[in-house]
């Protein structure tokens, strides 16, 4: 059954047209377990109705027309109870709906299961037969699985309009308006705007569509690129004659009579003809031709695909040499794609970036530390993303909920500019605060420190009022390099930075690579890289890399004096002391040749739990503590909050979150040693008000969310968020503390904080 499993999504994937997939789907399914009807409803979210749109056994002129209400029939039944539903006689059942337009009087067996994605229910499938007989547990098995899989197929189809287009017996290019995709939030933010789809050179399944009415100067090129393409196969044949066997020299051969071929290349310029621009008009002809030879049963033709694909990368190659077209960046650009890095944002001329969505990335990636820093609202990691049919297209990115919106409305469009417009004003009242302290209404002091990770941040740190750094990525000039950088290149960069701020603390993490920050020129493979050889683990383990990084910091530090060195990802007690044996090797060796070189303060991140719980242990052999609130979380919870599917898991207000910080907190200040907090949560108005009662010293975010955080300090007293904590700690969910804070803000006049994260409103 696996085989027929996975040949039935094969050939289903390989088909454009939605609506045609469907309609073999039921055939194959029907086929699969010999019986005589198989049939697919799936969700109308608007008008509540299951719609009927496909079936193999029932009447075909009920496809797109007959519809059932969310709770009417055995189909409702399935849907409302979320399991299979599997019936000897299903006339004979209570819920059972006689419909005479779909003609299935004379079905008695049924069996039907939800097709569930991400938890929302998309639809029904359904077998049935004439025979009086319950399925046995292999053919219930098969639907089960059969719906699993099918679920992911119409979430992407939902993504593309394709689903939308069916309910609504439109063309299948009309797109529903308001369609939403969940990411992962990586910087706050609202941006509307009109996507400009940004792909890797001769990767062919990242070509965007692209309308265009040059198409005679289109077909030229592509017709210059195939033959170029030509040429170039020519020369690898006659390049390895001497040195392949003569039957896998054939493959070049093949190659060219592909080339040589006027199907292929008629093909693409009729799509090209239709008005698409060469390379997206190659992409759609080779990638259907892939899809098709993946799809058949023979394990030989299958590897074919290959062979055509590596052909349209060739010709892609050719196309991109030769239509090298300069790109228009609007007025309010959005940049969308598979990835997007650091050198496409730079492209974009000033003050023309509203927001980034992208397939790839994570709350840490370089990209999203720009965004952050520039403060561009940026989703990442949207997996349903269709890249390819966005170039043009209006969207609107949210990047405090991490969702994105395709063809809004006039609603969602006017709320989106009105909280656009309120974000500008809050950010210019928030502006004033710059020179004022944090400190709240009964005069108690808190420090606001910035997180960065780029020298050039400095200025714009120390605009926004940042009193230090609580949080200096080194890795990021790593990840920026094609080796180790020198001792002396990274003297140089810890040195600016640590004058720009001087005489304000700066807080060096030493190197944190692994998880999903991985060095190109030292990789390493692991299959769960957030448990394994990461931070201080892979430190310890090169002390040539950590003593080098030490050497540069400590030399840097001379004379200003500003500096303290953090160790990341500890979970024992012996990797503290081995990693502070090591600083203090560095130390002694530079101090035999410069007496003016001062030993730092040293601390420890806390992010992993065993850390947590030995929090007494630790703060005896450190001089401060900063809790890494994005990791704690994600280990705490275990929910990794860079996958979109479980995102919506991740809560830093989570009790178990909550009591770990205070359990941390109460541990510094036993010891009288001072212990900051970084992350996504220092920023949170709500999570604020618990920090302060808490008694974190300082707080530490990206630059833009520092007035913010002032302003939350600055309007409340100590005792106040003391009394909100002592409330919080009794309730039991997330969403109950989040709720009590949200009141507590709204009772001082501070909502419109938290009134861009209600966009769809």
């Amino acid at each position: 059954m696996l085989d027929v499993l996975r040949r039935i999504v094969q050939e289903i994937n390989a088909l454009e047209n939605f609506g045609d997939a469907l309609q073999i789907l039921v055939k194959r399914v029907r086929e699969a377990v010999s019986t005589q009807a198989c049939t697919v409803f799936l969700v109308d979210k608007e008008k509540r109705e299951y719609v009927l749109l496909a079936t193999d056994g029932l009447n075909p002129k009920s496809v797109g027309r007959f519809r059932m209400k969310f709770d009417q029939g055995l189909v409702g039944l399935v849907g409302s109870r979320g399991e299979p539903l599997n019936l000897e006689d299903a006339p004979s059942h209570p819920n059972f709906f006689h419909s005479p337009e779909v003609h299935e009087e004379r079905f008695r067996a049924f069996l039907g299961a939800p097709i569930i994605h991400h938890r929302e229910l998309l639809g029904v499938l359904l077998i049935q037969q004439e025979e009086s007989r319950r399925f046995d547990g292999a053919e219930e098995a098969f639907l089960i699985t059969m719906s699993a899989q099918l679920g992911g197929v119409i979430a992407h189809a939902q993504a593309t309009g394709s689903v939308a287009a069916l309910l609504n017996r439109a063309s299948a290019e009309n797109q529903v308006q308001d369609l939403m995709l969940r990411g992962v939030p990586c910087a706050p933010g609202i941006g509307l705007g009109n996507v400009v789809v940004i792909y890797p050179l001769a990767d062919l399944e990242a070509v965007p569509d692209r309308k265009t009415k040059k198409t005679t100067a289109e077909i030229t090129i592509l017709k210059q690129a195939i033959n170029n393409a030509r040429l170039e196969i020519k020369a690898l044949k006659e390049k390895m004659a001497n040195t392949l066997p003569a039957e896998e020299n054939l493959l070049f051969e093949a190659y060219s009579k592909i080339l040589e071929s006027t199907n292929l290349e008629a093909e693409i310029i009729a799509e090209i003809e239709k008005g698409n621009w060469a390379q997206g008009a190659l992409r759609y002809v080779i990638m259907r031709h892939v899809r098709q030879f993946e799809a058949m049963d023979d394990e030989y033709l299958r590897e074919r695909a290959t062979d055509i694909s590596d052909l349209g990368r060739r010709i892609l190659c050719h196309l991109q040499k030769g239509q090298r077209t300069v790109i228009e960046y609007p007025a309010n650009t959005i940049l969308a794609g598979e990835e997007i890095t650091a050198s496409n944002l730079a492209e974009v001329p000033e003050g023309r970036l509203t927001g980034i969505a992208a397939v790839e990335g994570s709350i840490n990636s370089h990209i999203a530390i720009m965004a952050r820093a520039l403060g561009v609202p940026t989703v990442l990691g949207i997996e349903a993303l269709p890249v390819t049919q966005l170039e043009g297209k209006e969207i609107i990115v949210d990047g405090y909920q991490g969702q994105i919106y395709f063809n809004p409305s006039e609603r969602l469009r006017k709320n989106c500019s009105r909280l656009i417009a309120q974000q500008k004003q809050l950010n210019a009242n928030l502006a004033e605060l710059r020179d004022l302290p944090a400190q709240t209404l009964d005069g108690h002091r808190i420090a606001l420190w910035v997180n960065t990770g780029l020298a050039t941040d400095a200025g714009l740190s120390l605009t926004a009022g940042a009193e230090g750094i609580g949080l200096y990525r080194t890795e990021i000039p790593f990840m920026s390099r094609d080796r180790f950088p020198t001792e002396e290149e990274q003297y140089v960069i810890y040195r600016q930075l640590l004058n720009a701020f001087a005489p304000r603390p700066v807080i060096m993490r030493t190197l944190d690579v692994g998880g999903d920050k991985m060095l190109p020129y030292f990789p390493v493979y692991e299959d769960n890289p957030f448990l394994g050889w990461r931070g201080i683990r892979l430190t310890l383990d090169h002390p040539e890399i950590f003593l080098l990084q030490i050497r540069a910091m400590l030399r840097a530090n001379k004379g200003i004096n500003n500096l303290r060195i953090m160790l990341p990802m500890i979970t024992t007690i012996a990797e503290t002391e081995d990693a502070k044996k090591l600083i203090q090797q560095a130390y002694h060796e530079i101090l035999a040749d410069d007496p003016d070189i001062i030993m730092p303060p040293v601390g420890v991140m806390l992010e992993v739990p065993s850390a947590v719980y030995q929090v007494g242990a630790l703060i005896k052999r450190v001089d401060f503590l900063s809790i890494g609130s994005n990791d704690l979380t994600q280990y705490l919870l275990a929910v990794d909050r860079n996958n979109s599917r479980v995102a919506n898991l991740y809560d830093g207000l989570h009790p178990a979150v909550l009591n770990a910080l205070y359990y941390a907190a109460k541990a510094a200040h036993a010891a009288n040693k001072p212990i900051s907090i970084c992350g996504e949560l220092a920023s949170d108005p709500a999570a604020v008000l618990l920090l302060i009662a808490m008694g974190f010293n300082a707080f530490s975010m990206n630059s833009a969310a520092i007035p913010r955080a002032k302003w939350v300090i600055r309007n409340f007293t100590l005792k106040q968020t003391q009394r909100l904590l002592s409330e919080v700690l009794n309730f039991e969910t997330p969403q109950q503390i989040r709720q009590h804070l949200e009141q507590a803000l709204q009772a001082a006049g501070l909502m419109n904080l938290l009134s861009e994260s209600k966009i769809n409103n």
